[in-house]
Formats: C-alpha cells, sequence, structure tokens
C-alpha cells in the first residue's frame, strides 16, 4: 500500500498513513491528494477498524496546500484544487472507520482542515493550528469554514479565521479543537492504544455512531433522533449484536 507521498503502516486492525513530504512541511499537493484518495479506496474494503493519519518528521502534520503551486494558477485551476482537496476530506470524514490525527506539529490552512475531517485529534506539545489563509488573500478552501465552526463554534472560528493566527495546543485543547495533548515521543504509542481501544468494540455499531454523531450536526434534532431508532434497531440484526449481548448475559 506504500506510495510516493504517503507511507501505511498496518499495525493488526490499525492502520497508520504518514505524510511523507517533510522538505515542504507535508504540504499537500496534487499527488498526495491523489495518493490518498487512492489508499482511502482501499481502506474502505480492507479489514481495518482504525485510521491514524500523521506527518512525517518533528516539524509539521501537515503544513497545508502547497503555496508555491498556488501561487501560479487562477480560478479555474484553484476550483479543481479546492474540489480535489474536498474529495479527500469528505472520504475521511464519511469512511465508516474511526481516523485520528495525530498532529506532531504545524497543522495550518489545509493541514488543519485535514485535522477537522478526521474524528479525534491528539496533540503534540509542540502543535500549532491555524486557519491563516486571509494572510496570503484567500478565504478557507477545503473545509475550514464549515468544520470548524461546528466544533469549536461561529465565535472563535471566526476569531481564528478573520485574524489567521496561530494557537498552541494548550489553547487548542481549552477551544475543544484537540482532544488530548500527548508528547511527541509517545504521540503514535499513545494513539495506538486509543486506537486499539476502539477495535474491542463492534466495528459495525462504531461506525454506524460515527455516522449518527455526524448526520446530526447537519440536521435538526428530530430527524436525527428518527435516524438513531432506525440505526438502532438496525443493529440487531447484526450476528455480532447477537454473540457480544449472549457472552455479556452468560458473564452474569
Amino acid at each position: 500500500m506504500d506510495s510516493k507521498y504517503l507511507e501505511v503502516e498496518k499495525d493488526g486492525e490499525i492502520v497508520l498513513i504518514t505524510i511523507n513530504r517533510p522538505e515542504k512541511l507535508n504540504a499537500m499537493n496534487l499527488e498526495v491528494m491523489d495518493e490518498f484518495i487512492s489508499v482511502l479506496d482501499n481502506l474502505e474494503k480492507d479489514s481495518s477498524k482504525v485510521i491514524i493519519i500523521t506527518g512525517a518528521g518533528q516539524k509539521a502534520f501537515s503544513a497545508g496546500a502547497d503555496i508555491e503551486y498556488m501561487s501560479k494558477i487562477g480560478s479555474a485551476e484553484a476550483e479543481k484544487y479546492a474540489l480535489r482537496g474536498h474529495e479527500v476530506l469528505n472520504k475521511i470524514e464519511k469512511l465508516e472507520k474511526p481516523v485520528i490525527a495525530a498532529i506532531n506539529g504545524y497543522a495550518l490552512g489545509g493541514g488543519c482542515e485535514l485535522g477537522l475531517a478526521c474524528d479525534i485529534r491528539f496533540a503534540s506539545p509542540n502543535a500549532q493550528l491555524g486557519q491563516p489563509e486571509v494572510t496570503i488573500g484567500i478565504c478557507p478552501g477545503w473545509g475550514g469554514t464549515q468544520r470548524l465552526l461546528r466544533i469549536i463554534g461561529p465565535s472563535r472560528a471566526k476569531d481564528l479565521i478573520f485574524t489567521g493566527r496561530r494557537i498552541g495546543a494548550e489553547e487548542a485543547l481549552v477551544m475543544g479543537l484537540v482532544n488530548k495533548i500527548i508528547p511527541n515521543e509517545n504521540l503514535i504509542s499513545e494513539s495506538k492504544t486509543y486506537a486499539r481501544n476502539i477495535t474491542k468494540n463492534s466495528s459495525f455499531a462504531v461506525g454506524i455512531s460515527k455516522m449518527l454523531v455526524n448526520r446530526g450536526m447537519d440536521t435538526n434534532l428530530d430527524t436525527g433522533l428518527k435516524l438513531e431508532i432506525y440505526s438502532w434497531s438496525l443493529c440487531f440484526s447484526s450476528k455480532e449484536r447477537e454473540e457480544r449481548m449472549r457472552a455479556f448475559v452468560e458473564k452474569k
């Protein structure tokens, strides 16, 4: 599953994806995005249960979109570039498996947006997150204006987007932008430990729960509750549910 810019390592039911472009602070050009789509397509079908995404080196998770490339394109090419970025991030968000962002440094612009598309975000103490697009004359283009407000609220999202400022791991934790701060040397190992706790559970139930929470952000309460009732009852058609409940009852 390895490719030019993505290292893909399988550890049991956990897959670690490392963006391997450290000389460019793991910025995401079109090649990186194409590789992401190919890898994610494979992960939709394989036996893995949890995905972890990180960046190579100690400086950056991902510095975002490739500004050198963007400086040379016009509106038509920019739209295609944005659509490709959305395709990657939407795949991550809709994947029926939890995705953890192990943020090991800069997560700026598109790099922050990559983290926002993940379900859980762990950060090293040196992590810096932000949406600095306005400082180079553009707005966020890979979901920053939409996912950020859903995670930290519109007021805080506007603060980060309007000022373009970077925030450290501690402020990100207070905002609810990251779930936990983990020392850099333990970031991957602790992310894997967390992932293993998820793999012990029903992958069907976890996947359907992810879908319900994501859908709940975009629908009204009544519709969300109806979808939850339908999904809950659907779980009862699962053989795994039957086996797990029987095992639970027999333990008592």
